[in-house]
């Protein structure tokens, strides 16, 4: 029989340095995660023998049977699933097929690197294997395969491993584990059982260990140490919170426990179940690869597994959510493509979609501050919903919490809602304003003339939320309106003043039209300042300007647009540039007045080092 020695790729030889010197207070872990990964075997297997019933003709129950050697010094994990070719165990164990794994990698340091929460997130759970064993062998074989077909796999994992043919006579995977010096605990039945009961209770086929007999395993004896029943299925009021976040953990692949979870069962004309859950904290690969590499929930149908990750059980701006959807009368040989077109489907994910937002809605209500911490986790991805989900958008938005001028600081948080319910008389709608971040939003000079009047302001600082707002135009019938956009809305007493003064500044303004030529669209008095010199104004469907430099610098083509710089005629700066009669000073001062405009909003200065040489030109005067 052949074998052959291959490297590991650079990310798994990172990936076992990291877990074989993380896990060191959570070493029981491993046992979690090659449990998951045996349920996951049989799942597929059962799902493939629907329609080759051959499959498993030859050993019908499905099974994952855990044993111990202390004379070896070896802890082994079995199961009877689908098993893995060749291929399939290099593509499974020599890589990670992630984008975002790199760049996880590279982002670890110091403390991060003993957190237990990142293990699973790249599929990586295979990898805890190592924390307390110094070899690790695989020995599978796929179902359907002849018996020469096996495969055995070893590591020491400290780069390479080998690969070797060999016959196994009956199909599945086998992971053994020869032990570190230091880990006698886990050659003990009880160590192994008790892992199993706290992590692993809820696995849907049966867990199998021999009998202890004077402290070794008796092969002649088996017993069942977990319940063998899918939790989902349970009663709710037979499942304590423990048991739903111990199973939360060994689905998710999470050591954190959930945030929040709704588990429900429909019947009807169409019956189904769903136990979903919220995290406690975001994957680390959620926005860099989790749109592509989805993660979400399990389909079942009538507890015989269909597919990981059903992408068409909740939408795309709900992908943090985790759970499981057993389906009573979906056709069990329904393909991916029928699936995405299945009109029973599109009714089950209307339902997720509702439950969903009714536990965040519940979690808002009844508990802010954890609700505050899904925010801080997850609230850029539920705006995306804003755009994708137009039927539910008033509920998401109910939901969305934004800085405010009378917040205190960033942290202090309010909803639309409140925002509404603070309204002076009169006022009709909620105003806000956008920016790259919370200090730039707070000072930006367009707030000035609301904040004298005493009228609320958002501060919208996320990168997602101009592109949101193009989206989400009202709330509860009050217009949403940015500050920067659009002409100033003025009472007749407002706007007398405003005419008086723009007719005595006349002269000014066309004179800093003429120094800046085509920099600008127009220049006018502004109605916004009352304490800075200038600011922009953009017309209501430009890109504001901290947005389009963001997509510029992603590459992406953006549309030229001249906003209108608007001048506060009663700023000293202004009555500078109105009293200088030298052209050339003049021209400095309109620039200045125009880049600390541009800069304020967010802009890109085109020339940095010509506006250093004009500020010094005018601070010297």
């Amino acid at each position: 029989m052949s074998q052959e020695t291959r490297k590991f790729e650079a990310e798994v030889a990172q990936v076992l340095h990291l877990v074989t010197h993380s896990l060191y207070s959570h070493k029981e872990i491993f046992l979690r995660e090659l449990i998951s990964n045996a349920s996951d075997a049989c799942d597929k297997l059962r799902f493939e023998s629907v329609g080759n019933p051959d499959l498993t003709s030859d050993d019908p129950e499905l099974r994952i049977q855990i044993t111990w050697d202390p004379d070896a010094r070896t802890v082994s994990v079995r199961d009877n699933g689908i098993g893995m070719s060749k291929d399939e165990v290099v593509a499974n164990i020599g890589t990670i097929a992630s984008s975002g794994t790199r760049r996880y990698l590279e982002a670890l340091s110091g403390e991060q690197k003993a957190d237990a929460r990142l293990i699973g997130q790249f599929g990586v759970g295979f990898y805890s294997a190592f924390v307390v064993a110094d070899k690790v062998t695989v020995i599978t074989r796929r179902a359907g395969e002849p018996t020469e077909a096996g495969v055995r796999w070893e590591s020491d994992g400290k780069g390479e491993y080998t690969l070797e043919d060999t016959n196994i006579t009956e199909r599945g995977t086998t992971v053994v584990l020869h032990l570190k010096a230091d880990e006698d605990e886990f050659l003990k039945f009880w160590t192994l059982r008790a892992a199993v009961t706290k992590y692993s209770d809820h696995v849907a086929f049966p867990i199998r260990m021999p009998v202890e007999k004077d402290g070794k395993p008796d092969p002649t004896e088996w017993q069942t140490i977990n319940s063998a029943s899918a939790l989902w299925s349970r009663s709710k009021s037979d499942i304590t919170d423990e048991e739903y976040q111990n199973f939360y953990k060994a689905l998710g692949h999470d050591f954190n426990d959930a945030l929040a979870w709704t588990h429900n069962r429909v019947e009807g004309s169409q019956s189904f179940t769903t136990l979903l859950y919220v995290p406690e904290q975001p994957p680390f690969d959620l926005m860099m690869g989790g749109r592509e590499e989805r993660k979400g929930l399990k389909l079942y149908i009538k507890r015989v597994f269909i597919m990981d990750a059903a992408e068409e059980l909740l939408p795309n701006y709900l992908r943090f959510v985790r759970g499981v959807v057993d389906a009573d009368d979906l056709p069990l040989n329904v393909s991916r493509e029928i699936l995405q077109q299945n009109r029973q489907l599109e009714r089950i994910k209307a339902a997720c979609t509702k439950r969903v937002l009714d536990l965040l809605e519940k979690v808002s209500r009844d508990e802010p501050e954890k609700f505050a911490t899904f925010l801080a986790g997850f609230g850029n991805t539920l705006k995306e919903g804003i755009v994708e989900d137009t039927a539910n958008r008033d509920r998401i938005a109910k939901l969305l919490r934004f800085a405010s001028t009378k917040g205190d600081g960033a942290a202090k948080t309010v909803s639309f809602d409140e925002y509404i319910g603070r309204m002076g008389e009169g006022q009709d709608t909620i105003w806000y304003v956008t920016a790259d971040s919370y200090a730039a939003a707070a000072g930006s000079p367009q707030l000035e003339a609301l904040k004298a009047k005493g009228i609320e302001v958002l501060l919208m600082s996320d990168r997602v939320d101009e592109w949101m707002l193009g989206y989400l135009t009202e709330y509860d019938g009050k217009r949403l309106r940015n500050v920067a956009k659009g002409e100033f809305p003025l009472d007749e007493a407002d706007k007398a003043k405003q005419e008086a003064a723009s007719a005595e500044a006349a002269p000014l303004i066309e004179r800093t039209k003429t120094l800046l030529g085509d920099r600008v669209g127009d220049v006018r008095v502004s109605a916004r300042l009352t304490d800075s010199p200038s600011c922009l104004a953009l017309a209501d469907f430009d890109l504001a300007p901290h947005l389009a430099r963001l997509l510029r610098e992603a590459g992406q083509d953006v549309p030229e647009s001249k906003a209108v710089l608007e001048l506060n005629p009663e700023h000293p700066l202004v009555k500078r540039l109105a009293a200088e009669t030298d052209d050339a000073k003049a021209g400095d001062i309109a620039g200045l007045l125009l880049e600390q405009a541009e800069i304020t909003a967010g802009a890109q200065l085109a020339d940095p080092a010509a506006f250093v040489q004009r500020m010094n030109r005018v601070l010297l005067g």
